[in-house]
């Protein structure tokens, strides 16, 4: 495959109410519509550690398929893709929960079940787990761990539904609906990937609302960089499976310096290609589609620019 250029920013100043994330930036339309362009930016320890090319279309058109896969359980965000890292949606006031939802005993993260599991809890988010569990162990059925969202940089902290009313965070009604989309989108993944000889153990959603008030599934969902996905034929309990490793930079990093102190040393070539094969065929495997990476001779950032000219 000929090699493709970054995108390592995404800046169109012809395009109203500029606002960069981490890895995606956006513009808010006057009409209530929101311009997502997803960057190769590769995101890790509170930094930006690089870019991985064709990352942003990976995950633009794996959420694209995953989206219009789960479209009849519940409303979600999409308007049109006009370019294959952009999408344009419905502007929603993002509700302060992340939902999590896990059908495994597994994590690595300090909100993860894994890991207080491993701490001696057993009373985690509203549920009792039993002794003796090994890790990555299947649960008897697929739980709800939401977390608050920290908009302001600050740590996600766990959740019980309990916490969740009593804080005014969500309604009851939110509370009771989210958790049904949830369970059934969960559902769905599950069945999606082990068709395709996978296992999704874990994800997570975001749900907004819309100007009247509606539940609307926003973010991304389904993707290799939102949800933990194991191959099946690798799989048994207390040992680790085979995942798509997209780690190679982070790894690389770690290994050479302190990352949350230290300058972040130039990252070669071959780990930066290493990671886009592995986004590559994390695609391919989740969607049963082939890749299609467009021109490498066309610059991505004007290539974006020409497809969303009619926003202008």
């Amino acid at each position: 495959m000929p090699k493709h250029k970054a995108l390592s920013e995404a800046y169109i100043p012809e395009l109203p109410n500029y606002y960069k994330g981490k890895v995606r930036e956006n513009y808010d339309l006057p009409d209530g519509r929101r311009i997502i362009i997803a960057t190769d930016r590769i995101s890790a320890f509170d930094r930006i550690l690089a870019s991985i090319p064709l990352k942003g279309q990976v995950l633009t058109q794996t959420a694209r398929f995953q989206f219009e896969q789960t479209q009849d359980i519940c409303p979600n965000h999409v308007i049109e893709y006009p370019d294959p890292n952009v999408l344009v949606c419905r502007k929603l006031t993002i509700l302060p929960v992340e939902i999590v939802v896990r059908g495994y005993l597994a994590g690595t993260t300090g909100t993860s079940i894994l890991t207080l599991y491993r701490a001696g809890k057993r009373e985690m988010y509203g549920f009792t787990l039993p002794d003796g569990m090994q890790d990555n162990e299947k649960l008897p059925e697929p739980i709800i761990t939401p977390t608050s969202k920290a908009f302001d940089g600050g740590h996600d902290e766990p959740l019980t539904a309990d916490a969740i009313l009593a804080q005014n965070l969500l309604t009851k009604e939110q509370w009771e609906t989210v958790s049904s989309h949830a369970l059934k989108l969960f559902a769905r993944g599950q069945e999606i990937a082990a068709s395709r000889g996978l296992i999704l153990a874990d994800t997570k959603y975001e749900f907004g609302t819309d100007s009247d008030g509606n539940i609307v599934l926003a973010d991304e969902i389904h993707t290799p960089d939102s949800s933990r996905y194991w191959f099946a034929d690798s799989y048994a309990p207390g040992k680790r499976p085979v995942s798509f490793d997209k780690d190679f930079v982070r790894n690389w990093v770690v290994e050479r310096c302190d990352p949350y102190k230290d300058d972040i040393p130039e990252i070669p070539e071959d780990v930066i290609d290493a990671t886009t094969k592995v986004y590559i065929h994390a695609y391919e495997t989740i969607t049963n589609r082939k890749f299609e990476p467009g021109d490498a001779a066309i610059d991505p950032l004007q290539r974006i620019r020409k497809n969303l000219a009619e926003y202008f």
